[in-house]
């Protein structure tokens, strides 16, 4: 964590706000560059007046959105064919449960980025299946812009706020995140115990052996 800090400290002295943005840009491609050090760690920076609140905050939404781009395209290119391929070849899934997954995302899409934008972990895996589901580019973007706005305003504020106890905020939001990832966890256990349950009911109704 330490070399990660340096890094950061190291960019936004040689680029300032930018450097931010690439970082937050880095943050979403490469989970082990956590948004909870880079924008608490920038907000205390101004706080101590080396750099401006606005143009961290623009930049740091910018790195957001082009981050999300870049896992949007990613999505677009695996292709809904692609991702029915692997779900066919994989045990206990189902094509029709791509395309219901699909179906579901098709009209639940828009809050799922916004409010995926706001959880850890998620916030940059949710841009996948946007682009599986080709939503549109600016619709996509939009939502994104108002999740990351909000996550990155709460973060570089805190670590405003909070001065050179900055680094509490990453406490913060891993108790959070803890909250977060056992409500995933136990929907993940629940859509498992549903793929088995029907397989097994399938083998059970399957063709019998005529007398």
């Amino acid at each position: 964590m330490d070399s990660i800090i340096n890094w950061i400290v190291g960019l936004m002295e040689t680029l300032g706000s930018p450097g931010v943005g690439i970082a937050i840009l880095l943050e979403n491609l490469f989970p082990p560059i956590p948004s909870e050090v880079v924008l608490p760690l920038a907000g205390f920076t101004v706080a101590k007046g080396s750099l401006n609140f606005v143009s961290v905050f623009i930049f740091a939404t910018l790195g957001s959105v082009v981050g999300a781009y870049l896992l949007y395209g990613l999505g677009a290119w695996l292709g809904a064919d692609r991702l029915r391929k692997i779900a066919d070849w994989m045990w206990l899934v189902k094509v029709s449960d791509v395309d219901k997954s699909l179906a579901w995302f098709d009209k639940y899409g828009k809050p799922s980025i916004f409010f995926g934008r706001l959880i850890p972990g998620i916030r940059s895996l949710i841009s996948i299946p946007a682009g599986l589901d080709r939503m549109s580019l600016v619709t996509f973007g939009l939502w994104t812009t108002f999740g990351s706005a909000i996550w990155n305003a709460i973060l570089i504020y805190l670590g405003f706020v909070l001065g050179d106890q900055w680094e509490t905020v990453t406490g913060y939001v891993d108790q959070y995140s803890k909250v977060v990832y056992v409500i995933l966890l136990l929907i993940l256990l629940g859509f498992g115990a549903f793929f088995i349950r029907r397989a097994i009911k399938e083998k059970g109704a399957g063709p019998r052996a005529e007398v």
